[in-house]
């Protein structure tokens, strides 16, 4: 018996699992073991798509409209199919300009405009409450079914006038409780919430399985199967209608649903939030292109057959055809399975809200509220010493506001449609970004006067056509603003624009929204200046992977900074061990000492600037910037004055100047070339010098013990062994040099053989152990040794293979301490890549010189007092055999404590592609 207190206790418990889900992943992301960068997880995540509108509304929207429920998820199947090209692209961007949200993303594009992302943030906050005030319903709704067990009655659901006792608002606070544990531990919104993410994918799993038993229960259960459920169906004229394309104006409905659905499978701030913000490496897109769509289509396969299985079940419209997902296990006695997919419904409520209100609030603290704080002087905000409380203050009572205003909708306004129709109306919300955001990807000549306009007219619109008529329908303005136009002018009628008739309600809204958004965003940006920032920004994101390589420099920038500026402002809103950390990397990548540089270049100010985009967002960033840097951003006129000169120039000599472009980057190429033969040349002899040398050292040695051996046979046994053990040596060392230079040469002419085969890596790392145990003894190194168990096989060369595990060991014993050297292996995998990695605790390898030390012929000195041995082949070659089958050879660290040597394979399922693409 299903009563009040047990299906409580259900939710409640499903929701503890929640939680301690997100708080597992949580502490694995903590110990660098998080999970989300598996494609399978990310995929999964994507399916916060489908809300308790896919759970319960498709299923009622099939039952009144047929196939109509299908566009919703065609349009993100096409997307992800067809257009991964622009989601990769616009991964690329967020992770470039540590992009935080949607608004941030379409402001920073127009020049980090402040009121771009205000009207951006605004548009979303309105467009979303309805969507998430349509979870709050569906919960309640279906809580309130349920527990009619073992009655089918569909009450017709008003709130009550105690809050405390609606169902909704328990939800409500337990889903903002989730967001905020979660969803806000720290200011830099660009990093990855992990335990959301895998929660999220947890809850796609739980809806997928509770729709999928109910939709085999309805057609494997109370029927034999889809041909018999059909067939019973086509006996009634009403149903046949329903599975077939003959209604009017089915055409274009379709046309409309599915350009607003494969629009809100990237504008929606839930799907850019997980599409984008939280992605964690691109090579995920690859699977989740396919994954995603492959999810939709499992969800999507029963809708019909339920709905259709609901209508025959319940004539006559006794139930309401939302909720037939739950209606039919009730009526059929089947308790376990209702409670099943009542906690579907819910899983399915809960993710979407949780994202939406994590995305929302760090728009609403990132766009609006703190920007207008920190433009207010008299608070003194920008001379605090500690930013970190206020951010996260911010962000976790606009989670709070934002379920509040989704509650209140619900309550007061929610009645009056469909699930559906309240979900529509939140996807034509968002169509609005969807020039702004994918003109400013593909068109550089899209400005901010334009994108801000057509935003702002095609939200009027919306708002007029759809938003006020919803009003209309709860009695809020009175039913003739719908009927008659306002004030009784026919033409205003928001279903019958100018006159405007035929369409469907969506269409018609679309239509005109379509009309003034793209149509002012072409026109004015036709004809309005660009901002010098503007420009930069534009060519940043249209040539993204152009410009991926160089690092972002977004600003056209003069004047000077202060490094220390920089830092103390840094970290006032990360913290001083993340911007201490940051500061660190950025100039040991680029070989400066810190302690060194005081004054910031445009670059390092940059740098900063989107360290505090991901805490704060672009617009405040900017603001916080201009408060430490003594300079400007080049005024626009400077620039267009430049840009006329050099019109006019090459308008009258267009064909010198290319001419001229010709010849100078021919002489580049010569120059370089010449460089290069000059610098081979060089290596030819200090080559050639080394190997005279090295050839010389052992064949010296072994002609003068052999000439000892043959003057002296009377000579001591044990002098006789020594003796030959040294010319054993030096023959080895011989051998081993001219072999070097063999492979090297077949290699490069492509002719060395190789003996492929499926490698077991961890006995290979044995073996060459045990090939270095005797240099490894005699020198007295400790050798320390951690292999993963059950590792993955790779394909290669097992000899090839040894060789490169050899030469990395015999460096690392050349280069570590003398007096107490230590060497470590350890091989794991990684994601698709087993990685072994060779350690020393030698005096390290300047990072500058971390790709130097694998050319040809280059001999580190580093820790050696005299000069060199060998040839400085072994680098060079080990790294093209590692590469020969899809690996890396790298120096993944190095300090004065030791070197870290990384080779990355893959895996064998990996490299058959590698191979089979060559």
């Amino acid at each position: 018996m299903l009563v009040d207190w047990f299906i409580v206790l259900a939710a409640i418990g499903y929701l503890s699992i929640l939680f301690a889900v997100a708080y597992v992943a949580d502490k694995r992301a903590e110990r660098g073991a998080g999970i989300t960068s598996h494609p399978y997880i990310y995929a999964l995540s994507l399916g916060v798509y489908c809300t308790s509108w896919t759970f319960y509304g498709s299923v009622g929207r099939a039952a009144s409209s047929g196939l109509d429920f299908l566009p919703i998820y065609i349009g993100p199947t096409l997307v992800f199919i067809l257009w991964w090209l622009v989601i990769r692209k616009i991964i690329r961007i967020t992770k470039a300009h540590r992009i935080t949200s949607i608004a941030d993303f379409i402001s920073s594009r127009y020049g980090k405009s402040s009121r771009m992302s205000i009207l951006v943030t605004v548009i979303a906050i309105v467009g979303i409450v309805p969507y998430i005030s349509l979870q709050l319903k569906a919960v309640a709704i279906s809580f309130n079914v349920l527990k009619q067990y073992p009655e089918v009655i569909v009450p017709s659901y008003s709130p009550p006038i105690a809050t405390v006792a609606d169902t909704a608002f328990w939800v409500a606070l337990v889903m903002a409780l989730f967001a905020i544990l979660f969803g806000t531990r720290t200011v830099d919104n660009s990093e990855h919430h992990e335990g959301v993410v895998v929660a999220i994918a947890f809850e796609s799993v739980v809806k997928l399985l509770a729709f999928l038993a109910v939709g085999i229960f309805v057609t494997y259960g109370l029927y034999d199967g889809f041909g018999d459920l059909f067939a019973k169906a086509s006996a009634y004229p009403e149903l046949v209608k329903l599975m077939t394309f003959e209604q009017e104006g089915a055409y274009t409905t379709w046309v409309t649903l599915t350009t607003l659905s494969m629009v809100a499978a990237i504008c929606l701030p839930r799907q850019f939030q997980v599409m984008a913000v939280e992605n964690v490496n691109e090579p995920e897109l690859r699977k989740g292109a396919w994954l995603f769509p492959l999810y939709l289509l499992a969800i999507n396969i029963f809708v019909l057959p339920i709905a259709l299985g609901g209508l025959l079940q319940f004539p006559g419209g006794v139930v309401d055809a939302d909720t037939f997902v739950l209606t039919l296990p009730m009526a059929h006695h089947q308790e376990w399975l209702a409670l099943f997919v009542f906690l579907g419904g819910l899983s399915a409520a809960t993710g979407m809200v949780i994202v939406a209100t994590i995305a929302l609030s760090t728009m609403v603290s990132n766009d609006l509220v703190m920007p207008a704080l920190l433009q207010l002087k008299w608070l003194g905000l920008t001379e605090r010493g500690d930013f970190t409380g206020i951010v996260l203050f911010v962000r976790r009572s606009s989670i709070l506001l934002i379920l509040f205003f989704g509650y209140a909708y619900f309550r007061f306004l929610g009645e009056s449609d469909a699930l559906v129709t309240i979900g529509l109306i939140s996807f034509s919300a968002v169509f609005q970004f969807a020039p702004a955001m994918l003109g400013g990807l593909f068109w550089k000549g899209g400005n901010r006067s334009g994108a801000l306009t057509g935003l702002f007219l095609g939200f009027v619109v919306w708002a007029y056509t759809l938003l006020l008529p919803s009003f209309a329908k709860s009695g809020i303005l009175p039913h003739s603003f719908i009927t008659e136009g306002p004030l009784g002018i026919e033409m205003l009628k928001p279903y019958a624009l100018f006159g405007l008739q035929g369409l469907d309600n969506l269409t018609h809204a679309l239509f005109w929204t379509t009309v003034v958004n793209v149509g002012a965003y072409v026109f004015i940006s036709l004809y309005s200046k660009h901002s010098a920032l503007e420009r930069v920004q534009g060519a940043l994101f249209v040539d993204v992977f152009r410009y991926a390589d160089q690092g972002p420099r977004s600003q056209i920038w003069q004047g000077s900074a202060l490094v220390e500026d920089l830092f103390n402002l840094l970290v006032r809103f990360i913290g001083r061990a993340r911007a201490d950390r940051a500061f660190s990397n950025y100039f040991r990548d680029r070989g400066l000492e810190r302690r060194r540089v005081t004054t910031a270049d445009a670059d390092l100010v940059n740098f900063t600037e989107r360290l505090m985009a991901g805490a704060i967002g672009t617009a405040s960033a900017r603001v916080m910037i201009s408060s430490v840097v003594k300079g400007e951003a080049v005024r626009i006129e400077e620039v267009m004055k430049i840009l006329e000169e050099t019109s006019q120039v090459i308008e009258y000599s267009q064909s010198l100047e290319q001419k001229s472009l010709e010849l100078e980057s021919t002489t580049r190429q010569l120059r370089a070339a010449n460089e290069r033969l000059k610098e081979l040349d060089r290596l030819k002899d200090e080559f050639l010098s080394t190997v005279s040398h090295e050839l010389r050292t052992p064949l010296t040695s072994i002609r003068s013990f052999s000439e000892i051996l043959s003057d002296h046979p009377d000579l001591d046994e044990i002098e006789k062994s020594r003796f030959l053990r040294i010319i054993v040596k030096e023959s080895v060392r011989l051998t081993r040099l001219i072999n070097q230079v063999l492979d090297l040469a077949k290699i490069e002419a492509g002719q060395m053989e190789w003996v492929v085969e499926k490698l077991d890596v961890a006995r290979v790392i044995e073996n060459s152990v045990e090939a270095m145990s005797a240099l490894l003894s005699e020198r007295t190194i400790q050798l320390e040794k951690d292999i993963w168990a059950n590792l993955p096989a790779v394909k290669g060369d097992r000899d090839r293979l040894m060789q490169v595990i050899v030469n990395l060991l015999s460096n690392a014993v050349k280069f570590c301490d003398p007096k107490k050297g230590r060497v470590k292996v350890s091989v794991r995998r990684s994601g698709p890549e087993l990685v072994v990695l060779v350690s020393d605790n030698g005096r390290g390898i300047p990072w500058i010189s971390r790709e130097k030390i694998f050319e040809k012929f280059h001999q580190s000195r580093e820790g050696l007092t005299d000069k060199p041995h060998g040839t400085g082949l072994g680098l060079s070659i080990s790294r093209q055999i590692v590469e020969y089958f899809g690996g890396r050879l790298e120096l993944v660290e190095s300090s004065s404590k030791g070197s870290v040597f990384g080779v990355f394979l893959p895996v064998e399922e990996d490299q058959e592609q590698i191979r089979a693409g060559e």
